[in-house]
């Protein structure tokens, strides 16, 4: 099953780090995506720019609404994530552990929706209410 290691921190806690203590957890970040991919669990991944230069759109009433932002009530930001290939929630749960964001925000363990089972599941209810 894969899943998306979402990692959420304070932006401001980067920013707080001296270039030693940076370039420390760049090399974790090196050294935990180097192990995912010799265990063939690396999907793929990314770090984000600030939220500062994200855009939230919301279609309302026909209107797009674009708010500059990630706009959510929240100190941590989403900043990054994983693609990854587990066997198993613990799996995946495990390496989000070794996610250095861990230690100053939270990393979020989500399975990847099988859009073709939402599709299948709709087509085959479909079928069994015309059936009845």
């Amino acid at each position: 099953m894969q899943y998306v290691l979402l990692l959420y921190a304070e932006e401001e806690a980067w920013d707080s780090l001296d270039p030693e203590a940076q370039e420390a957890v760049m090399a974790e970040y090196d050294d935990v995506t180097e192990a995912m991919k010799a265990q063939s669990a690396h999907l793929g991944g990314e770090a984000l720019r600030p939220s500062s230069e994200a855009a939230t759109l919301r279609i309302r009433d026909g209107q797009e609404i674009v708010t500059d932002g990630p706009f959510v009530e929240a100190k941590e930001m989403l900043g990054g994530f994983f693609l990854v290939e587990c066997d198993t929630r613990e799996e995946a749960l495990r390496w989000a552990a070794r996610i250095p964001d861990a230690r100053i925000g939270a990393i979020e363990v989500r399975p990847i929706l099988d859009v073709s089972e939402l599709r299948e599941s709709a087509t085959g209810t479909a079928a069994e209410a015309g059936a009845g």
